[in-house]
C-alpha cells in the first residue's frame, strides 16, 4: 500500500477513519483506498451520504455567521476533521477578521493536515484530543492561548456526537464543556438520526453496520435524545430542525431529500 507524502508517520493506513471517509464524501483528497472502500460500502445503503455531509457543512457555515452576527467571535470546533474549503476560520474571518478558532480532532491525519493548513496563522490552532475527555481540551495550551473562556465561545459539535456511544457519556461531556463556557456562548450541533432519512430503517441499518465493522459505531438518536444535549442552553429559533430548515439562505424545497437526514440546532447559554 502506497503511503502518500502527506500522511503522518505512524498512522495505520490499513484501518478506515471516519474523518477521512467524511473527506472523501466531500470530494477531498486526504483519504486512503481503505477509507474510500468503506465509504463506498456505506453509500451502497445510503447513496445520499455526500448530500448529508454537504448539508452539515452548509449548516455549519450559517451557524458560524450567526455567531459572528451576535458578537461571538471565538470558536471551539471539536471533531473538526480534515480542513476543506469554507472551514470555520475562513467563514468566521470573512465576517470578522479578528475571529479566533481552535480545532480539535483525534484523527492524526486530520490534526497533521490542519497544522499544515494553519501554519503561520496566529489566530487559529489545532489540538489532538478526544471529545470524551473535555478537560484535556479545555486545559490544552492552544485553548488557553487563543480563547478567553470569560467571554462567549461558539462550541461546534458538527457530525461528531453520533460517534459516541452512551457508555462514552456524551451528555456528560457536552455538559462539562458548556459548563466551562461564559454566558452568551453558543452550542452548535448536528446529529444523525433515523428521522428524516428518505429510506427504511432496515436499509439505513446497512450503513450503520459498515461503521460498526470499522469500530466507529454510528449511533442514531431520536430528536428527543438529541434535544437533551442542549440542556443548560436556550434554543435559538427555529429550534432543533432538519439541517436545511435552520435559517435557510435559499429555498428549502430545492434541497436534496437526503439533506433532511438528522437534526441541527443552536443553543445559547443563559
Amino acid at each position: 500500500m502506497e503511503r502518500p507524502a502527506w500522511a503522518p508517520p505512524g498512522i495505520d493506513i490499513s484501518v478506515p477513519s471516519v474523518s477521512r471517509m467524511y473527506d472523501f464524501y466531500l470530494g477531498g483528497s486526504h483519504n486512503f483506498e481503505v477509507d474510500r472502500e468503506a465509504a463506498r460500502k456505506a453509500m451502497e445503503f445510503i447513496p445520499g451520504l455526500p448530500k448529508i455531509m454537504q448539508a452539515n457543512r452548509a449548516f455549519m457555515r450559517r451557524a458560524v455567521r450567526h455567531a459572528v452576527d451576535n458578537d461571538v467571535t471565538q470558536f471551539l470546533d471539536i471533531g473538526s476533521g480534515i480542513p476543506t474549503f469554507g472551514n470555520v476560520h475562513e467563514v468566521a474571518r470573512a465576517a470578522d477578521p479578528a475571529a479566533r478558532v481552535v480545532y480539535v480532532d483525534h484523527d492524526p491525519v486530520a490534526v497533521a493536515h490542519s497544522r499544515a493548513v494553519l501554519d503561520g496563522d496566529e489566530g487559529a490552532a489545532v489540538v489532538a484530543a478526544d471529545l470524551r475527555k473535555p478537560s484535556d481540551i479545555l486545559h490544552s495550551p492552544e485553548v488557553t492561548r487563543l480563547l478567553d473562556l470569560e467571554r462567549p465561545v461558539a462550541l461546534l459539535l458538527v457530525a461528531v456526537l453520533h460517534f459516541l456511544e452512551d457508555e462514552d457519556r456524551p451528555y456528560e461531556a457536552v455538559a462539562e464543556l458548556i459548563d466551562a463556557l461564559a454566558p452568551g456562548s453558543l452550542l452548535v450541533l448536528t446529529h444523525a438520526s433515523y428521522e428524516g432519512i428518505p429510506l427504511s430503517e432496515e436499509q439505513t441499518d446497512g450503513t450503520v453496520g459498515v461503521y460498526r465493522n470499522i469500530r466507529n459505531p454510528l449511533v442514531m438518536r431520536s430528536g428527543a435524545e438529541i434535544g437533551r444535549f442542549f440542556e443548560g442552553t436556550e434554543m435559538v429559533e427555529p429550534g432543533l430542525v432538519p439541517m436545511p430548515r435552520w435559517r435557510p439562505e435559499s429555498p428549502v424545497e430545492e434541497e436534496d431529500p437526503y439533506a433532511f437526514s438528522g437534526f441541527a440546532g443552536v443553543g445559547r447559554k443563559a
